[in-house]
């Protein structure tokens, strides 16, 4: 399961240089599937393959989010998530939307990473 930060969020900026993915932005902030990973190319799920630098669209405008795709919950790097550990509100939970096992967090992990 991926993890999401709420809108409880105070913009402090804690979490973002934890991530080991560099799946953590600033609202507002274009990211980029490269962005601490080794992708160099991506094939999106309808099969479009695009360039990992190529800037996307934030998730949100309003405070800190999470690119769900490249959030593994620091499985393979710490024994549980860093965002969450350092956050002074508890806005960085459990994404009920992008529920994801082990075996598959760590797939995900490998991929981003080109282990």
């Amino acid at each position: 399961m991926a993890i999401i930060i709420t809108e409880e969020c105070i913009n402090c900026g804690a979490c973002e240089p934890e991530c080991p993915n560099t799946a953590i932005y600033e609202g507002g902030v274009e990211w980029t599937w490269s962005g601490g990973t080794k992708l160099v190319d991506v094939e999106l799920e309808d099969g479009t393959v695009i360039n990992g630098k190529e800037p996307m669209a934030p998730v949100s405008d309003e405070f800190y989010y999470i690119v769900s795709d490249k959030c593994t919950e620091c499985m393979g790097f710490h024994e549980e998530p860093q965002c969450a550990a350092v956050c002074p509100v508890d806005c960085c939970v459990p994404d009920p939307e992008y529920v994801e096992d082990e075996e598959t967090l760590l797939a995900k992990k490998a991929w981003l990473h080109a282990e």
